[in-house]
């Protein structure tokens, strides 16, 4: 049987190897989070509300379907003229990069169209796999969007087509930057594009492949 002292030195102990652990890990993090090139951490990851969306499948989209990933979310409609077929084209060259990782660990990229109107879930994920077959695509009711969109700090607003035009041939405006999940589906972190649809594939491809090394 343990004696009272020798239970205390046995916790002081575990504790001690626990915090140099929790340190060693912070660490490794803060290290690989100085190398990103294109992804910016936030200095603390966000929890997210609940949400619900539909996958292109048919199958819901909840907080959970994320966990074990990093993730990159990128709001878009499948009749924007620039922006999205670029920024999808773009990522689907940084994923062609992540092939060669596990698929426990493979980063993965969420395309989300923010026009239900238009954007049958099915149609979002012909769109989305044209550019890359593994990339998750969903949508939803207007409510549920907004409130996904807002928070990940990210926008979007339906513009009216212009006048003497047919009433659906309106736009959306949207965010540009990707969100950064983490494997808990936190907001983690962002990625601003410079200019129309410019991104650094190569570059992200590095970051999500160091990140993926990492466990939050």
């Amino acid at each position: 049987m343990f004696n009272r002292t020798t239970l205390v030195v046995l916790v002081a102990a575990l504790a001690a190897a626990l915090g140099f652990w929790a340190a060693q890990h912070r660490l490794a993090a803060d290290r690989a989070a100085a190398q990103l090139q294109a992804v910016r951490l936030f200095p603390q990851p966000r929890e997210l509300p609940p949400f619900s969306l539909q996958q292109s499948d048919g199958t819901p989209l909840v907080p959970g379907e994320l966990q074990g990933h990093w993730t990159l979310v990128f709001l878009g409609f499948t009749h924007c003229p620039d922006v999205c077929p670029t920024t999808l084209a773009q990522l689907a060259q940084a994923q062609k990069q992540w092939a060669a990782l596990p698929e426990a660990t493979r980063p993965r990229v969420l395309f989300v169209s923010v026009d239900p109107e238009r954007d049958t879930p099915d149609r979002v994920g012909e769109y989305a796999h044209a550019f890359h077959r593994d990339t998750l695509a969903a949508t939803a009711d207007l409510p549920a969007l907004e409130a996904f969109a807002r928070s990940l700090s990210l926008v979007f607003m339906k513009v009216p087509a212009a006048p003497g035009a047919p009433a659906d041939q309106y736009s959306v405006d949207h965010s540009a930057a990707l969100a950064v999940l983490d494997p808990k589906a936190r907001m983690a972190g962002v990625i601003q594009q410079s200019g129309e649809g410019a991104l650094d594939a190569r570059a992200i491809a590095a970051d999500l492949a160091a990140l993926a090394k990492t466990r939050p």
